[in-house]
């Protein structure tokens, strides 16, 4: 029988890799009072802004009951407004306000020097080549 080496599996390695990237952004972001799932959402809106809360759902894949939390949060945070949707009146639409774009610039800088800093040892092409490897576990 092959012992399993807990230490150099996959899981624990993901697992590690995510909770020091997630400590250092979630430091980073404390100033502004946002959270590392709030910043994704709003993220996704910087991209695409005013999309159902199903889509958005899709595209952030969090399920609609942990993202209408999130976006509750973020409303009453003056970030985002639910607005009713003309294709659908059972669905609104999520939309950032002016205060939700505003942040744009300064959040995404932290994230940006945050992954910097976190892929410092990497070497050339590595990331790019993580990112790729990375997206063949999640298929």
């Amino acid at each position: 029988m092959t012992a399993f080496d807990i230490e150099n599996s996959v899981g624990f390695l993901l697992a590690k890799a995510h909770q020091r990237l997630y400590a250092h952004f979630r430091k980073e972001l404390e100033p502004f009072g946002i959270t590392p799932p709030q910043f994704a959402l709003l993220a996704f809106l910087w991209k695409r802004d005013r999309i159902s809360q199903t889509e958005l759902s899709a595209r952030t894949e969090v399920d609609r009951t942990t993202l209408g939390g999130l976006v509750d949060r973020l409303a009453k945070m003056g970030l985002v407004r639910r607005e009713a949707n003309p294709e659908d009146r059972r669905s609104y639409l999520v939309c950032l306000t002016s205060a939700g774009k505003a942040l744009e610039a300064d959040l995404t800088g932290i994230a940006l020097g945050v992954r910097k800093r976190i892929v410092a040892n990497l070497g050339a092409g590595e990331y790019e080549t993580l990112c790729t490897l990375l997206e063949k576990l999640r298929a």
